[in-house]
């Protein structure tokens, strides 16, 4: 949640527009950069041949922009968000650091399209993976740890200003003392801000009722639970 939050404060701040693009397993040029029309240009074809023209098939008229060719060509300045780079593969990535070198894309069908504005990029990664040198070379490293229980309560508080102080103090607490265990997946930021809503709109919850708000893994429940590490 932390890192994704940057970009969009950054975005806020300078007044450009955010366009984020998310990553996952398998994801290729036509889900992220641009496509192809193919129901309206089947139509288009099927019209011709009635004796309509309806232009060029792989033209403007037809394609489908995804985030990187949105970014590229958008005419004010953007901030584009790469989420979650590490869920991609190595040839994504590969096509992603060619893209970002130059900020320019060829089209077959339309030629060379260049940057008007040069976006902003942020990548984020949660390291699933490890990213290649060369990807990291270009990149201004920034490591988000997790908030100060003082900052993260104050995080709480500003998504959150209905809840009791003393719901969110306790869910802070349980937060940091489950981020000192051996879990799996330790709860985050946005685990934090959920629990403290669960426990406000349930007040006579306890902390280990709700302990599937923060842990999403069943291991790390059980292991919590056997360990007693919680109150209530």
């Amino acid at each position: 949640m932390g890192k994704t939050e940057v970009a969009k404060a950054i975005a806020a701040a300078t007044g450009a527009r955010l366009i984020r693009l998310q990553c996952h397993e398998g994801i290729d040029v036509h889900q992220a950069l641009y496509d192809w029309d193919y129901a309206r240009q089947l139509l288009a074809l099927r019209a011709a041949e009635g004796g309509v023209d309806d232009g060029e098939l792989f033209s403007r008229r037809f394609l489908l922009r995804r985030p990187l060719l949105e970014a590229i060509e958008s005419e004010e300045p953007v901030v584009l968000l790469v989420d979650e780079i590490d869920r991609a593969d190595d040839e994504f990535e590969a096509f992603l650091l060619e893209l970002l070198s130059d900020f320019a894309v060829t089209i077959p069908e339309l030629g060379t399209i260049e940057a008007v504005h040069r976006p902003l990029v942020i990548l984020t990664s949660n390291r699933t993976r490890e990213l290649h040198d060369a990807l990291k070379r270009r990149c201004l490293y920034h490591w988000i740890d997790y908030p100060t229980p003082e900052r993260e309560a104050r995080i709480v508080h500003a998504r959150l200003p209905q809840v009791e102080d003393a719901v969110v103090a306790r869910v802070v607490e349980a937060v940091s003392t489950l981020r000192g265990a051996e879990l799996y997946k330790q709860p985050g930021v946005g685990e934090t801000i959920a629990w403290a809503q669960a426990l406000g709109a349930l007040p006579d919850a306890t902390l280990d009722e709700t302990l599937g708000v923060a842990l999403k893994v069943r291991e790390d429940i059980d292991r919590v639970r056997a360990a007693g590490v919680l109150g209530g």
